[in-house]
């Protein structure tokens, strides 16, 4: 995961905490270190995009109760932020510097586990069991149990 794609997440964390406080809804626990980071990359993000309609899209999603922004808002504030990492030095310096701030911020408060895409984070214990030739995970695809059929082996149905 790329500096820009940790920036993307956090950006999109501040819009819905921010979308929160004005609902009134705001945990007061909040770790001040981490608030105050968020706050600082959401100044530098809003000063260097400005109106750009990526960071608009994903101020409308945050405030509309979506927890992560969809994938097409994702990918296109991401190619946002690195274009203007790609111009601009100084921005990109301060970007770098601000996200390895959050991630140690986002550590020492014990929130270290994150995840973007599709990606899954978990804080705490997990316990995955399956049993009687059975398969279990937090997120499975196709899966085959036992040995798949030999193609050039004729089954009984056939002969």
């Amino acid at each position: 995961m790329t500096g820009i794609e940790v920036a993307v997440g956090y950006m999109f964390a501040w819009l819905v905490r921010k979308a929160k406080y004005v609902a009134g809804r705001a945990d007061a626990e909040v770790d001040r270190s981490l608030d105050a980071g968020m706050d600082h990359l959401h100044e530098l993000v809003s000063k260097k995009l400005g109106q750009d309609s990526a960071l608009e899209r994903a101020r409308e999603e945050a405030e509309a109760g979506q927890t992560e922004p969809s994938e097409r808002t994702r990918r296109r504030l991401t190619d946002s932020l690195e274009d203007a990492v790609e111009h601009d030095q100084d921005f990109a310096h301060a970007l770098n510097n601000l996200v390895t701030e959050l991630q140690a911020a986002a550590a020492s408060a014990g929130d270290g586990a994150s995840a973007s895409g599709e990606g899954q984070a978990i804080k705490g214990s997990v316990h995955i069991h399956a049993e009687g030739g059975s398969a279990a995970a937090l997120r499975m695809r196709d899966v085959t149990i036992g040995s798949a059929p030999d193609p050039h082996r004729p089954g009984p149905e056939q002969g």
